[in-house]
């Protein structure tokens, strides 16, 4: 079932494989469609909603901006100023001393043009976070924007907070996300 990543995009195209894992378990592309891109974002937007009450104090456009790296330019400089995965302990730290870790990117699979997002799988490799494509007939940017209150996000950035957000971006990425025991 798993194969080895030579170019994401044009596995994901062939196959109809909802993960696929490369040389290394952490870096893995999930593919999400159906019922469980349903029960996904749903679950999604549930912990957000959950996590947004219980911090009150900013407004929501700061709060979105604390938690997600919004639109393929701020996924892309995120990805960027995270340290590659090959450095040590010693040299994770850049120059200004504040770093963004993301935990995953979750990218819309309907992105006209594709080579907006080309460079995303391989960026987030070489950084160790795993992609997570959101296939939905031509509404995937809908689907992600609607998590985060907006029209339209082609790719959102997780960031790594510690908290219940991050909690269910972890069983996602384990395969335990909500939903898929029912159905299994």
């Amino acid at each position: 079932m798993a194969s080895t990543i030579t170019d994401p995009i044009k596995l994901l195209k062939d196959s109809t494989k909802k993960r696929i894992s490369s040389k290394k378990d952490k870096d893995m592309v999930t593919c999400f469609e159906g019922e469980d891109l349903s029960r996904l974002l749903k679950s999604m937007e549930k912990e957000i909603e959950v996590e947004r009450c219980s911090n009150k104090t900013l407004p929501n456009k700061l709060w979105i901006k604390q938690q997600f790296a919004v639109g393929v330019n701020e996924v892309t400089r995120a990805l960027e100023r995270m340290p590659p995965s090959t450095q040590t302990s010693n040299q994770r730290f850049s120059s200004c001393g504040f770093q963004i870790r993301l935990q995953a990117v979750l990218v819309a699979w309907d992105c006209n043009p594709r080579w907006l997002i080309k460079h995303l799988p391989a960026l987030a490799a070489s950084r160790n976070v795993p992609v997570i494509y959101v296939k939905d007939k031509k509404q995937g940017s809908i689907r992600l924007g609607e998590l985060i209150k907006l029209k339209t996000a082609i790719a959102i950035g997780v960031k790594a907070k510690g908290n219940s957000i991050n909690q269910l971006v972890e069983r996602i990425l384990c395969g335990k996300y909500p939903g898929k025991e029912m159905s299994q």
